[in-house]
């Protein structure tokens, strides 16, 4: 019941409502507060004149035109009690329940009457202190509201529950408040005096206990006096008849229409009933004892909750401060890997000014000696030592060569933190949780007709089940390492057609795929094997199942890396070696069926193992200023000075030779060939960086570069229509240059193994075409049979 005071109190005046009346906002009012709050608005001012004049309603009256009236439905009067001409000079003050309310503009004139019959000005307007919408009252004034009967009922009854607390009746001095009453003993009792006078023992067990507001109202309802007949008022009732179920007196028995039916003892009939209710309450408090047993449980369960909210809690913070010192480990390990890149730099630095220094003393020694010499007047003595100190001068000059005041090291560090997937996997950490709200998406199906594989590229193309009815949101096709290790993410998105290029020739790969959506990801689908091209006369292979013309494959290259962790994240490049392993479905790029399980693909390889390729230039990995021709097989530059481009495909085994021919080679430069890693630097030579293998030549004689460092100059140059031919030997682990089908010096390089691709470093004044798909040169090829 104290909850409900504030619903029964007045915002004006804060107390019980007196004579409350209802507004037509159905807001309650006190009938003396309403007629303090009234305020007098001007003729011209009020809604009806403002439509008699024809003005603009104002935007504060917009009950006017969509209420209905209280007393017509031509005019509601209602209206904002800021569009009046009088709230401006009204001071509104605060209730004291914190309602703001108007005062009256001028004090009511003194009248003997009510407050209900007192007249009220012309004009006069009340506002609702609760929700501030006015009213002009008509004629009739306050009278014209109803009165909340109801309301004042309901206040009476509170204040009467309130005042009237019901005592104890055995308390022998100060009476205490009762606390509950036996509908038997008719007697209020508190708390001692029930456990003394009143034990739950003995016949006093059955009596029937109840809350003292009940026992108040049982009292009032229970007859004071002996029931009679309602057909014989004279006669009280005596039996009760059976077939009526009703109680009768003697009369209705003897002269009435219960004569003939069969009629028991008052009494008797009495104690049954009672007897049939104590049984039926016994069910009801069983079924109250059970709901107090309930609610302990679900008290018992805040305390379980809250314990096992710790415990989860403690967890988490276990497993994220697990997450932390796995992620500063790995810190401590890559700041020692910089470390490691930085004093080898510093080292590589100093060296080579160790190097000039040594070099430099040693050249200005002999240039101060021969300035010395040249001051002697002796000719013959002069000429003497002449032609020696010539040629040292001509010999020390050619040792400060090219390359020789070129820093060794580069400043910055070629290392890349490929944060990204981690990233991501942070993102995406999230409890695992059974969803019902919808199920997965069902598990996607590969499509081997319109699956292919092309020299070292796959594509793989999938769709949904038939009668699949949950969409997904996407797919993640995945790929192993080719020997039996872990599967890796290649394609995440929403394309059902992905082509994954830079894959290994003559390699086997395992490819899977499985949907998602927002609530999980679905089963992978099952194994497929593909194998990528091998030693073949064929210029192109492709499975017998074309690729549908009108679906354009989403082509994604291959991210697998087999080097450490710190790499460059190029996702259009593979960074690992496979290794051919048998499966049990294999996707061959030869004509074979696709549908043959178990089936093995065996090759004669030739004694060198050379793997035949054909591929172009790559636009998407050369430097801006290379210009393609002759679809993309010819390159030149926009600029003076040296560009790199790379080719497609990327090489990590077997042999593999390309020749370029010099379309124009103008004011002799420096072109440079060879090979390098996806991330070499393009602004430069080739072999300026630790990225690139390659050989730099002119229109009479080469070097070899690499990490800016040039060996084994050798004799014969370049002229427009030459050809420079590439031999990569990855089964030797050996790089090999011709010129014009002669090899150009010694083998270039040894001990390189990993993945690289064809690449040339070229300006404005030369121009060159790739040819591939070569056989290996002849004098290669007898040594390494006799090998």
């Amino acid at each position: 019941m104290e909850e409900m005071e504030e619903e029964l109190k007045c915002p004006v005046c804060g107390s019980f409502y007196r004579e409350p009346i209802i507004l037509p906002c159905s807001h309650n009012i006190c009938q003396a507060c309403a007629r303090n709050i009234l305020v007098q608005t001007p003729e011209s001012e009020s809604p009806q004149s403002r439509r008699a004049s024809g003005s603009g309603v104002s935007d504060y009256d917009y009950l006017d035109l969509d209420k209905m009236s209280l007393y017509s439905e031509a005019d509601s009067g209602y209206g904002s009690y800021g569009g009046f001409a009088s709230a401006p000079t009204t001071p509104c003050q605060k209730s004291p329940n914190g309602v703001r309310v108007f005062p009256p503009a001028m004090p009511p004139p003194a009248t003997h009457l009510s407050p209900a019959l007192a007249p009220v000005p012309r004009n006069s307007c009340i506002t609702c202190p609760q929700c501030h919408r006015s009213l002009i009252l008509d004629d009739r004034g306050l009278r014209g509201f109803p009165k909340n009967r109801v309301l004042e009922g309901v206040i009476d009854r509170y204040q009467q529950s309130k005042a009237a607390a019901l005592k104890c009746q055995l308390c022998e001095k100060a009476p205490k408040e009762a606390t509950v009453m036996c509908e038997q003993c008719d007697v209020f009792y508190c708390d001692p005096c029930r456990l003394r006078c009143h034990p739950p023992r003995g016949p006093l067990a059955k009596h029937r206990l109840v809350p003292p507001a009940q026992g108040r109202v049982s009292r009032r309802l229970s007859p004071r006096k002996v029931s009679t007949c309602t057909d014989h008022e004279l006669e009280n009732h005596s039996m009760y008849c059976v077939q009526c179920k009703m109680p009768v007196c003697y009369q209705c028995l003897e002269e009435g229409k219960h004569s003939s039916h069969e009629v028991k003892a008052l009494g008797a009939m009495w104690k049954l009933h009672k007897s049939q209710l104590s049984q039926a309450l016994n069910g009801l408090s069983d079924r109250a004892k059970e709901a107090k047993e309930f609610l302990v449980q679900l008290r018992n369960m805040v305390q379980q909750i809250q314990e096992n909210s710790v415990e989860f809690e403690a967890c988490l913070v276990a497993q994220c401060d697990a997450l932390i010192d796995a992620l500063n480990r790995r810190k401590a390990q890559l700041l020692a890997r910089v470390n490691k890149e930085h004093e080898h730099k510093l080292k590589v630095v100093r060296d080579q000014i160790s190097h000039c220094t040594v070099k430099l003393r040693q050249t200005t020694g002999l240039m101060e000696y021969c300035l010395e010499v040249i001051k002697e007047n002796d000719p013959s003595g002069f000429l003497q030592i002449s032609d020696a100190l010539i040629r040292r001068v001509h010999l020390t000059e050619d040792q400060w060569g090219k390359g020789t005041l070129t820093p060794r090291m580069t400043t910055d560090f070629d290392l890349s933190l490929d944060n990204s997937p981690l990233l991501q996997s942070i993102h995406q950490l999230d409890f695992v949780q059974m969803k019902t709200s919808s199920p997965v998406p069902a598990t996607p199906i590969l499509q081997l007709e319109e699956c292919c594989t092309h020299n070292n590229s796959a594509t793989l193309s999938w769709k949904q089940p038939p009668l699949s009815t949950v969409p997904a949101d996407g797919y993640i096709l995945e790929l192993d390492d080719g020997n039996g290790g872990q599967f890796r993410e290649v394609y995440v998105g929403k394309e059902t057609m992905c082509t994954v290029d830079g894959l290994h020739f003559n390699s086997t790969y395992n490819a899977r795929i499985k949907a998602f959506n927002k609530t999980g990801v679905s089963q992978y689908s099952k194994t497929l094997v593909l194998q990528t091209s091998e030693d073949t006369d064929s210029e192109e292979q492709t499975v017998p199942f074309p690729v549908s013309s009108e679906r354009l494959p989403l082509r994604r290259m291959s991210p697998f890396s087999s080097t450490l962790n710190l790499q460059p994240s190029f996702p259009r490049r593979s960074y690992f070696d496979f290794r051919p392993s048998p499966h049990q479905l294999s996707l061959h790029s030869s004509l074979q069926s696709l549908n043959a399980p178990g089936c093995n693909f065996e090759t004669q390889s030739a004694p060198y193992s050379q793997l035949v390729a054909w591929f172009a230039f790559d636009p998407g990995s050369a430097h801006s200023d290379i210009i393609f021709s002759n679809d993309n097989l010819t390159v030149t530059c926009s600029s003076y000075d040296d560009r790199v481009v790379l080719g497609k495909t990327g090489f990590s085994k077997g042999v593999h030779y390309w020749e370029l021919t010099v379309d124009r080679y103008d004011n002799h430069p420096d072109p440079a060939f060879g090979v390098a890693r996806i991330d070499v630097m393009k602004d430069v030579m080739l072999g300026k960086d630790d990225k690139a293998w390659a050989m730099y030549v002119d229109n009479n004689r080469s070097w070899f570069m690499h990490n800016n460092s040039h060996t084994n100059r050798t004799e014969g140059g370049i002229t427009k229509g030459a050809t420079i031919g590439i031999l990569l030997d990855l089964n030797r682990k050996t790089l090999t240059f011709f010129i014009n089908d002669e090899q150009q010096g010694p083998i270039a390089f040894e001990n390189v193994e990993g993945l690289f691709f064809p690449a040339v470093s070229l300006n404005r004044n030369v121009q060159v075409t790739l040819h591939t798909g070569l056989p290996v040169p002849d004098c290669y090829s007898s040594r390494a049979s006799i090998a």
